[in-house]
C-alpha cells in the first residue's frame, strides 16, 4: 500500500473544492453494474471493493442502493481520491479510501483487517479526469507534458520511454499494447527524430507521428491513438496489474459473492475472458461418470459473454462505446 487507508472526509485536497466529480465524469453502464452486485451486499456489515474508484460514482450508486454495505476504494491516482472523498462523504464511517494500485488488493485488506469480501468492481483503463485534464499527458488532443502517470507522484513517465526505449523495444510494445501495423515506421521516425531533438510534448509526438504516416493511411484513424495507448498501459503497468489483482479478488470473494469487470481494451478483456473461462469451468478429467465435489466450478457466469453499451448509452457517452462487461458469482468455496 502506498499510503495508509483513510477516511473519506480527510481525502479532500484544496485544489478538488470547487470541482464536482459528478460533472466530470459519467459512469459506464451504471444501472446494470448495480443491479449485479447489489444481491451480494443486502446483509449487514457487507463488503464492496470497488478497486478502480475514479471520482466515485459507481460507489455512490452502490452505496445508495445497499445502505448496509461499506466500502473499500482503491485509487492510484490522489487527485481522483480526493473528488471521490468529497462526493462520497455523506455515507461517512461506511467509506475507506486507499491510495494504491489495485494489484495491492491482498495486502491493503490485509492492513485493514478484512478476510473476505462480498462484491468487487473493477472498471478499467484511463478515467475521464485524466484525460480530459490537458496537462497529465494523456490525450494526443491537446499539447501537454508527455506524462501519462496515472499516479503523479512516482514511476516513469511516458517521456522517458520515448527517450530511453530502442527502436524495436518501441516496435513491440506499438505492437503489443497498441495493435498498431506501422509500429516499426513510427518507432523508427522517433527515434530518428529524438536524436534530432527530444520529444517531451504529446504536441512533439503527435507531430512526429502525423508526418511519419503515409498518406495512403491518414484517413485510418487518428495515427496517435494506438501508440498512445500502448505507452499508457506501459507507463503503468496496467495489464500485469491487472493480471495480478483479478486473480486475488477472485479469491477474496466470499460464496454468493461477485466480481464485476468493465474492459475497454482487447488485451485486459482477453484477460478477463479467460479467467472467468477458467473460474467457471469444471476440473472433472473428462470420462468420469459422476463429477466430485472438489471439481465443480468455484464461479458461476452472471452474464453471457460480453455485454456492451447500449445505442442510448454511447450516444450521451461515447467513452462507453468500447466497453466489455463481464461478471462472475461465487457458488462454491475453494476448500468446499
Amino acid at each position: 500500500m502506498t499510503e495508509n487507508s483513510q477516511n473519506s472526509q480527510n481525502t479532500q485536497s484544496t485544489g478538488d473544492s470547487e470541482r464536482d466529480p459528478a460533472s466530470l465524469h459519467t459512469p459506464v453502464l451504471l444501472e446494470r453494474c448495480v443491479e449485479l452486485l447489489a444481491p451480494a451486499l443486502q446483509a449487514a456489515g457487507s463488503v464492496y471493493v470497488d478497486a478502480t474508484l475514479g471520482m466515485g460514482g459507481h460507489s455512490e450508486a452502490v452505496l445508495d442502493r445497499c445502505p448496509n454495505a461499506r466500502l473499500i476504494g482503491f485509487d492510484r491516482d490522489s487527485e481522483a481520491l480526493g473528488l471521490a472523498g468529497r462526493r462520497l462523504a455523506r455515507f461517512g464511517d461506511r467509506v475507506t479510501l486507499v491510495h494504491a494500485v489495485y494489484d495491492e488488493f491482498d495486502s491493503s485488506l490485509d492492513e485493514l483487517g478484512i478476510d473476505t469480501v462480498d462484491a468487487v468492481l473493477f472498471d478499467l483503463g484511463v478515467s475521464s479526469l485524466q484525460l480530459d485534464e490537458a496537462s497529465r499527458g494523456f490525450s494526443y488532443i491537446q499539447d501537454a507534458p508527455l506524462d501519462m502517470r496515472m499516479d503523479a507522484t512516482k514511476g516513469v513517465t511516458a517521456a522517458e520511454i520515448v527517450a530511453s526505449y530502442g527502436e524495436e523495444e518501441l516496435k513491440q510494445l506499438f505492437y503489443r499494447y497498441g495493435d498498431e501495423k506501422l509500429a516499426p515506421r513510427y518507432a523508427s521516425w522517433i527515434v530518428r527524430e529524438r536524436a534530432q531533438a527530444p520529444i517531451e510534448t504529446t504536441g512533439q509526438l503527435v507531430d512526429v507521428l502525423q508526418r511519419a504516416t503515409p498518406a495512403a493511411k491518414r484517413d485510418a484513424g487518428h495515427p496517435a491513438k494506438r501508440v498512445f495507448q500502448a505507452l499508457r498501459i506501459e507507463v503503468n503497468a496496467e495489464l500485469g496489474a491487472l493480471e495480478r489483482a483479478l486473480p486475488q479478488a477472485l479469491n477474496r470473494v466470499a460464496v454468493g459473492g461477485r466480481v464485476v469487470v468493465e474492459a475497454y481494451q482487447s488485451l485486459e478483456d482477453r484477460f478477463v475472458k479467460r479467467l472467468f473461462e477458467t473460474k467457471t469451468t469444471s476440473t472433472a478429467p473428462s470420462g468420469l461418470p459422476v463429477e466430485l465435489p472438489e471439481h465443480k466450478p468455484e464461479f458461476e457466469r452472471l452474464v453471457r459473454g460480453a455485454e456492451r453499451a447500449g445505442v442510448d448509452e454511447g450516444e450521451i457517452n461515447p467513452r462507453a462505446l468500447p466497453v466489455r462487461l463481464r461478471a462472475v458469482a461465487r457458488v462454491r468455496s475453494p476448500r468446499a
